[in-house]
């Protein structure tokens, strides 16, 4: 098997920026989801919320840009800014996961409110990735950390696993519609991913913690940004248990390194 593509999302629901090499940190892919869209309470504010999140394409040095932080939409003129170096503020996830991040500034608040037309968001930086130990209840230990990312700080799926949803939906599926960090290529059969323990790539040791249970998010054309029913309702049929659908795997970093597109995918 051969690692078919990497995915970083700086900003959490910003348009998926495919890299052909990144590192591969204790809290994930570094550049992905370290940045995150926030109410004016300080909750994390998704495509759930905010379909138009998609069309906003986020550039960083780990997606080759060279501002610390790129942002641009069609109808919008690209926005620049730097890493903030002071400043903090509470803000959670999902009503539960408490952080403290560093609010990005006025300038590029003001270009989001313009982009996803709501007076109340503002983007904030994971300055300290660290701070987030994932729950023992979950499967992970204490050193599994995470930035943005819902769950974890890796997610992978294979090329069959999509194909194979594809093939069940009747509408068109592709791979964009999990947003996975790490997509694998010669899987011998569709959701092997759900039986491998680890998985080495390179210099990298991955641990398989969960299958990935899938939202509402999932439904939205991630080109188009109109809602339907899949793969949600294709998932349902085929690969639903404990009351939720199932696609892609959770994993936790053993060991950080180097990876590349091409690299070989070594599973047990």
């Amino acid at each position: 098997m051969r690692l078919a593509g990497i995915n970083i999302h700086p900003v959490k629901s910003t348009a998926i920026r495919p890299v052909e090499e990144a590192y591969v940190g204790r809290a994930g892919i570094v550049g992905d989801r370290e940045w995150m869209v926030v109410d004016g309470d300080g909750e994390l504010v998704s495509a759930r919320e905010a379909r138009e999140l998609f069309s906003i394409v986020a550039d960083t040095p780990a997606t080759g840009g060279r501002a610390d932080l790129r942002l641009s939409a069609p109808g919008h003129e690209a926005v620049e800014v730097a890493l903030p170096t002071e400043g903090v503020r509470d803000i959670t996830m999902f009503k539960q996961v408490k952080m403290r991040a560093r609010p990005m500034g006025p300038e590029v608040d003001a270009w989001l409110r313009r982009v996803l037309d709501r007076e109340d968001v503002s983007l904030v930086w994971c300055h300290d990735p660290f701070q987030r130990v994932l729950k023992a209840k979950d499967g992970f230990g204490v050193s599994d950390h995470a930035a943005f990312q819902d769950d974890s700080p890796v997610s992978l799926i294979t090329e069959a696993s999509v194909a194979a949803i594809d093939d069940w939906s009747p509408e068109p599926i592709t791979v964009a519609r999990f947003r996975p960090s790490l997509v694998v290529e010669g899987a011998e059969k569709a959701f092997a991913e759900d039986g491998w323990s680890e998985v080495a790539i390179g210099p990298v040791r991955l641990r398989m913690v969960t299958p990935v249970s899938r939202c509402v998010m999932t439904t939205i054309d991630p080109e188009t940004l109109e809602k339907g029913k899949d793969p949600l309702r294709t998932l349902a049929a085929h690969r639903k248990w404990d009351g939720k659908v199932w696609a892609a795997v959770h994993l936790g970093v053993v060991h950080p390194g180097e990876i590349a597109v091409g690299d070989e995918v070594i599973v047990s």
